[in-house]
């Protein structure tokens, strides 16, 4: 285990008046104990608690025999997991569950300690993972580099008009390439008028000549995730979409700008969102201006009118306004900015500025 993470956690539980937690979130678990393990529709969980009886309860499907750290307790797939879990629960106190423990387990747990108090306890974990630790910080540079490289050379792959699918498939090959461990989340390729929805799914069509291309991409480095959109336009841009352009570019740019200790959140979102409506564009920009990454791509936390909190160095999170016209054209300019002591510094560097792609 992390022991520094972990100390961390058990303080927020302790100040959250929480002797015991259940974590079965296998990236929160990775976060603790620096090991993946996807478990499919078998329970895994992690069980913490103040007095330091902490216990892995694995299925012996998964060969994890390294020291974690942790006491592991073994089942199979013949026995009943949750009952075995309930050995060590103490029903006279809450029980923390994080949000993503599959309700058979939980209400199975539930069962068989009636009487028991249980919390949502996710949102201690969840805010530990928000400020990044140095290493964490190292980790998100290096996977933005390497999106960087990426997104050059799908834009240069752009003339030889293959379609929004093959490029999504020829990016697997270029991170691979890259380093990169895979995908942090399904590329969006779109052309032309498909560029007008936000989450577009990759299909056959070729771009043709004046469209808007919106590649928003992101892999996976060191189990971190990076994100990035860049928008070009292939051939010449008319001058509405030029309009457009710059207006999200500049949008982008406010935002970033605001970024600092001390502001909230949704200020942030309103520079961007403010700029838009003022150029009267607000009703064509439709998502928040950004989320949270790290393990995962949408991690807790995100860029919205709704979220007042407070930033704080070491958070991580995309910058990334929009205008989408339907039927016309699309542009989205996403950059991933990491909060500093008085300001920010922005993860990607691939350039930014209106670009035709000949």
């Amino acid at each position: 285990m992390n022991n520094q993470r972990l100390k961390k956690i058990l303080k927020d539980m302790e100040v959250n008046n929480l002797s015991q937690m259940l974590v079965s979130d296998p990236a929160a678990i990775f976060y603790l104990t620096g090991r993946w393990i996807h478990p499919g529709e078998r329970m895994l969980a992690l069980y913490i608690n103040l007095n330091g009886n902490n216990k892995l309860f694995i299925n012996e499907l998964f060969p994890v025999h390294e020291d974690l750290g942790v006491e592991k307790v073994w089942f199979n797939d013949t026995q009943d997991a949750v009952e075995i879990v309930s050995r060590y629960v103490d029903k006279e106190k809450p029980m923390g569950v994080d949000k993503n423990w599959p309700a058979r387990f939980l209400l199975r747990l539930m069962e068989l300690k009636g009487g028991s108090t249980f919390v949502n306890g996710s949102s201690i974990l969840d805010i530990a993972r928000a400020y990044k630790d140095d290493q964490e910080k190292d980790f998100m540079r290096e996977a933005s580099r390497l999106n960087d490289m990426a997104v050059e050379k799908m834009i240069k792959l752009i003339p030889e008009k293959h379609s929004e699918k093959k490029m999504g498939q020829i990016l697997g090959t270029i991170y691979e390439e890259l380093g990169a461990e895979g995908f942090s989340f399904d590329p969006i390729i779109a052309y032309g008028a498909n560029a007008a929805d936000p989450h577009h799914g990759p299909d056959n069509s070729i771009v043709k000549e004046g469209e808007s291309v919106i590649i928003d991409i992101g892999c996976v480095k060191d189990s971190y995730c990076s994100d990035i959109t860049r928008t070009v336009f292939y051939k010449y841009a008319s001058d509405k979409a030029k309009e457009v352009y710059n207006i999200v570019l500049e949008a982008n740019k406010r935002a970033i700008e605001t970024v600092k200790p001390g502001v909230r959140f949704c200020d942030i979102d309103a520079a961007a969102r403010n700029y838009i409506e003022t150029e009267g564009y607000g009703k064509y920009f439709t998502h928040r201006t950004g989320h949270s990454i790290g393990i995962e791509v949408h991690d807790f936390g995100d860029v919205s009118s709704a979220n007042t909190d407070i930033v704080e160095p070491g958070r991580i999170f995309s910058i990334e306004p929009g205008i989408y016209l339907p039927g016309e054209v699309g542009v989205r300019i996403e950059d991933l900015v990491l909060v500093t002591e008085d300001g920010c510094e922005v993860l990607n560097k691939y350039d930014k500025e209106l670009t035709i792609v000949e």
